[in-house]
């Protein structure tokens, strides 16, 4: 784990700890390792988007800012609007580096959703030599992953390239469905003494089947709740058993549910050095989603009749289930198309004591989601991998068009050789262009007096968002550094349903919102202290480490208060676009590395976070006391631990980490208590073998007690109520790969 050295907190996991971690690890995943990260998934590599969940001091996932090689990954937001998850826009094990800021990221990031930092990957630029790598993971339930890649080395004229191929395919841990699916990475470089031309290339085709999360209200028993698929006669008799299935309430179990992805994305970089003291950094990228997420399951859950009556009036419900197909059930669906470009542009010039930053960066963004319905043909079953085809019902549709626009000029000023000043502003306008060319019809949404709206044009523009700097060297191994930062989070391009102007319950509501809702954002205040030194104490050769003290406010927080909330998620329902004031941060983290010669290090980081909201809100009815509770799903308390041994072609770790008690209801009444989580891996690399030049095993272990808790938890403005989704249980694999 290397720590940067810049007027923020900044630390980073490189390539090689990522595939320790788990090979084709997300890389998000590998930062939960960090301090002030904590990072949730049902799924050992952490790639099942639907139940992930992202806390950075305090911040949750689509609060924070994300690149890939400078490209705009969005927000990470399950609705996938404007990006795609990293692990979709590189193979694992091509990335070079994970990268995050804590506190507030740097100025030309092109993200508009940074309001607590940013997390940058960068993808590994081609070999200098001929070569190839192959490696072939095995492990629980079924787990078969494969990488391949060929390097083309110089080719002459400073040119490199490679080409690779990954395929995952792993049985979910508690139900028959399978995870994964083909991508496909190509990478080109020509370096010459003046420029440097990057093209990059991501095909991606993924079917992640879905954990579904289990509704507690504080008394429940439940750990999972398992999809039936593909046992199609369990589930029509379960549907039709009125007592097993009525009784299991909002944990009914549907018949399948995934999130089906197809991306692709490209992006061409050059970077030019006039002299030696300018430098011009440009990119233009591109990228294509396809997206659809589905869930089949029974037609009569809470709020289906209601909106079945409205397309198929004066039905039975035995009629009703005819037209679905028979079965006693219907799919629906939530379906993506995204089409997005950009392109950024940066000088950096060094003049004296000064290094001056100026750049832009332009994204068109045309989005589509749109909500249908599909029979379910008894005689002829769909599955969780294919598309659906001929809609019964198009409930809605949102088109949504995005221009964004940033500036930033930035200036470091090196007063002397040990001290340094930072000062800039970056200006962000964003202005999206929301339509409904297909409208819910009356009746057919929770409540039934809901309606989609035909939404318009709103803009979020901050023209002058702040930032200030210091770095003093106080010695050859200690800095101490500040950063003061204020940061805007444009609004979500999506509909009916979600935190958005556009998902309000009537037009005037959207127009009163145009004209006085605000956009959030968060002043964040950071300072700390980094080391690095060796010593001379017995055993102990080397420690390198980092405190910071942080403080945020966080201003105009906007929450999707739903007005049916105890209805099943299936149905969805109309929601109350409401700002509900402020939260304030405050927090620290600890991480330190001790060295014990060549061959053993052990790595700590203790966190500290205290988030609370400012103020009361509304529900519609009454009045919801948050005023001074805890901001949910963030633990008070982070522990994580790394142990590490190496010699040369062995080498093992040990890791822990422990996450604290979490509140799950905005005041504060239910929690899920903290747990331990541990895991280990261990590889030996074999040389001396013809033709090959190194063949590497590896074998982990994943949730290594067996632990069980709550990982990601999902809150609404239901009294005394959440959703959370499992742990996975202990998963062992083993990983052969080859280099020649």
């Amino acid at each position: 784990m290397a720590t940067g050295h810049r007027t923020r907190s900044e630390q980073t996991v490189g390539h090689q700890e990522i595939q320790r971690l788990l090979p084709g690890m997300n890389p998000i995943k590998a930062l939960e390792i960090l301090p002030g990260v904590v990072f949730q998934n049902s799924d050992p590599w952490g790639n099942n988007e639907q139940n992930s969940s992202l806390f950075i001091h305090g911040f949750s996932k689509n609060q924070l800012g994300y690149t890939l090689d400078g490209v705009p990954l969005g927000d990470q937001d399950y609705g996938n609007y404007n990006g795609l998850s990293p692990q979709r826009a590189a193979i694992s094990e091509n990335i070079g580096s994970a990268s995050v800021s804590t506190g507030a990221g740097a100025l030309g990031t092109a993200s508009t959703s940074n309001l607590g930092g940013t997390l940058e990957f960068t993808t590994q630029d081609p070999l200098h030599q001929f070569g190839a790598q192959i490696s072939q993971t095995f492990g629980s339930w079924s787990t078969f992953r494969t990488f391949a890649r060929i390097d083309t080395g110089d080719l002459g004229n400073g040119n490199s390239a490679y080409v690779s191929w990954g395929r995952q395919d792993a049985r979910a841990w508690d139900f028959a469905g399978h995870q994964g699916g083909n991508q496909v990475n190509a990478k080109f470089v020509h370096q010459s003494s003046k420029d440097k031309i990057t093209g990059f290339f991501d095909w991606s085709d993924k079917v992640e089947p879905n954990e579904d999360g289990i509704v507690n209200t504080g008394g429940t028993n439940l750990y999972v709740r398992p999809f039936m698929y593909p046992n199609l006669a369990e589930a029509v008799k379960y549907y039709q058993n009125s007592t097993a299935y009525t009784s299991s309430g909002l944990n009914y179990r549907n018949y399948y549910s995934a999130a089906q992805r197809q991306d692709f994305l490209a992006y061409v970089k050059w970077t030019h050095d006039f002299t030696s003291n300018l430098h011009w950094d440009n990119q233009i990228y591109y990228h294509h989603d396809l997206g659809e997420g589905v869930v089949a399951g029974p037609i009569s859950a809470a709020g289906l009749p209601t909106l079945f009556g409205a397309y198929f009036p004066n039905q039975s419900s035995s009629e009703l289930s005819q037209a679905f197909g028979g079965s006693g059930m219907a799919t629906r669906t939530t379906e993506y198309w995204d089409n997005r470009g950009g392109i950024m542009s940066t000088l950096h010039y060094h003049l004296g004591q000064h290094t001056i930053e100026l750049g832009g960066w332009y994204e068109r963004n045309n989005n589509t989601q749109a909500r249908r319905w599909y029979a379910f043909d008894i005689n002829d079953p769909t599955t969780p991998y294919e598309r659906q085809q001929n809609a019964l019902i198009d409930q809605y549709t949102n088109n949504f068009y995005t221009n964004t626009w940033t500036t930033h000029l930035q200036d470091t000023w090196k007063i002397s050789k040990n001290f340094s000043l930072n000062a800039g502003f970056k200006s962000e306008l964003v202005y999206t262009n929301g339509t409904l060319p297909v409208a819910g019809l009356p009746g057919s949404l929770s409540p039934s007096s809901a309606v989609t709206v035909p939404g318009g044009t709103i803009a979020a523009v901050r023209p002058f968002l702040p930032s200030f700097g210091a770095l003093w060297n106080i010695t050859p191994h200690e800095q101490w550094f500040a950063n003061i930062q204020e940061n805007m989070r444009s609004f979500e391009d999506a509909g009916y349903g979600n935190a958005t102007p556009w998902g309000v319950t009537s037009q005037a509501a959207f127009e009163d919102f145009k004209r006085h809702g605000k956009p959030e954002t968060s002043w964040t205040y950071e300072t700390g202290f980094r080391t690095n030194r060796n010593v001379n104490a017995g055993p102990l050769t080397n420690i390198s480490g980092q405190v910071e003290y942080y403080h945020v406010h966080f201003s105009n927080r906007l929450l999707s208060v739903s007005s049916s909330p105890n209805l099943a998620s299936i149905v969805g329902s109309a929601t109350i676009l409401t700002n509900v004031g402020s939260v304030s941060t405050d927090g620290m983290d600890l991480s330190f590395t001790l060295r014990f010669g060549r061959h053993f290090s052990f790595y700590n980081a203790l966190s500290y976070n205290k988030s609370v909201y400012n103020d009361n809100y509304s529900n519609g009815t009454s009045t919801v006391h948050t005023a001074g509770k805890d901001v949910v799903g963030v633990p008070a308390w982070t522990e994580k631990f790394v142990a590490s041994t190496d010699w040369g072609r062995f080498n093992a770790q040990f890791i822990g980490d422990v996450i604290g008690k979490r509140y799950t209801t905005f005041t504060n009444d239910l929690w899920a208590d903290g747990y331990p989580m541990f895991s280990m891996n261990a590889s030996y690399t074999i040389e001396g073998i013809p033709h090959v030049k190194g063949l590497r095993v590896q074998g982990n272990i994943t949730n290594l007690t067996g632990t069980r808790g709550w990982s990601t938890l999902t809150t609404s403005n239901a009294s005394a109520q959440y959703t959370a989704f499992p742990v996975a249980p202990r998963m062992f694999f083993l990983t052969v790969s080859a280099s020649f």
